[in-house]
């Protein structure tokens, strides 16, 4: 039997793209939920929740699925720290995978940036970029967000070392600060650009999306991984066994 899903968002581009691959992976949107449905009732009746909503009614879409006991696989971005936080402890109720970019690819990359973080001193200067299509409303991405606080991790750093964007006399750079850069136009799927540059060297990582269907893929897969989990709350690390 196909794994049922209540996809919340399903109108826009990343739901669509998840309606797109669902068959495909073995699975089935059970209830394609927009804004103003009845998401209760929708959750109850499948078998796990995927949501590319807006981060607006999060909280709501959390408390329905910890209330119906269904596994979540988060994809909205765009929450504070502070709701973030909240979030997470209440979403650790039920089994939930949480990840900023649901790409094989990108995961890739938060392992290999992780690496080259605990490799690479403080004499490495640490940037993070990434350009997204003209109709993106949060900055920065999701996914650059997961980088930077990688990066932060690795180096023992909190967030007040972080500069967005740089303007005016700043000054020397520091070796404690990490700048991250949003770039936005056109039709872009989502670029991302980590570089370690050092007197005499620069080393770069990048991935570039070209089709939103990778985003989706992950999304399914997740979905298919989660289901029978212990309550907590895991990432794309876990789904693909990066760690």
């Amino acid at each position: 039997m196909p794994l049922r899903i209540a996809l919340i968002g399903a109108k826009g581009r990343m739901g669509q793209a998840i309606t797109a691959v669902a068959k495909e992976a073995g699975a089935e949107i059970a209830a394609a939920l927009y804004s103003g449905d009845d998401l209760a009732a929708g959750i109850k009746a499948a078998d796990v929740v995927i949501d590319f909503s807006s981060h607006k009614i999060s909280a709501e879409i959390v408390k329905l699925a910890v209330a119906a006991g269904k596994p979540l696989v988060m994809g909205t971005t765009g929450h504070s720290a502070d709701e973030k936080k909240h979030l997470l402890a209440e979403a650790g109720k039920i089994p939930c995978v949480w990840s900023g970019n649901y790409s094989v690819g990108v995961n890739l990359l938060f392992a290999l940036t992780r690496r080259a973080a605990s490799v690479l001193g403080s004499d490495y200067d640490a940037e993070v970029v990434e350009m997204h299509h003209r109709f993106k409303k949060d900055a920065p991405s999701g996914t650059a967000a997961r980088l930077l606080e990688i990066i932060l991790e690795e180096r023992k750093l909190s967030a007040d070392a972080l500069r967005h964007g740089r303007e005016g006399i700043t000054g020397e750079r520091t070796s404690t600060e990490v700048g991250v850069h949003s770039l936005r136009g056109g039709d872009v799927v989502g670029d991302h650009t980590v570089m370690f540059a050092a007197l005499g060297e620069r080393l770069e990582l990048t991935h570039k999306a070209s089709d939103r269907g990778i985003f989706a893929r992950g999304a399914v897969r997740a979905a298919l991984w989660i289901v029978g989990k212990n309550p907590g709350v895991y990432d794309m690390q876990d789904v693909l066994a990066l760690r």
